[in-house]
């Protein structure tokens, strides 16, 4: 279990939640035509930075999350919390909400 490092504390997620850096928005499209900023779509890609130790089922046992530190998801779109630390957005949320990995 991986835990990010905020200036002086640590972040590690708690139960089944996974910490995601968000992928870039892509600057223009296919055609060349380059997008504003209110007309980027938000990413539903990202790379998960840290995951949590699991959710306990009703008779106490742990279930380990299914995804690992590095793996490349596909999730939800308005899923979880979006955080913004310096230039960089994340988010924060539940291992439902990741629909797929992305090899």
């Amino acid at each position: 279990m991986a835990a990010i490092t905020l200036g002086n504390s640590n972040l590690k997620p708690l139960g089944d939640r996974v910490f995601i850096k968000v992928s870039a928005s892509e600057e223009q499209t296919a055609g060349g035509i380059i997008l504003p900023d209110a007309a980027k779509e938000k990413p539903q890609v990202g790379e998960i930075t840290a995951v949590g130790p699991g959710k306990v089922d009703d008779s106490g046992n742990r279930r380990s999350v299914d995804v690992n530190v590095g793996d490349k998801v596909l999730y939800s779109k308005y899923a979880g919390t979006e955080i913004k630390l310096g230039n960089d957005e994340y988010i924060l949320l539940s291992e439902k909400d990741i629909l797929a990995t992305v090899s």
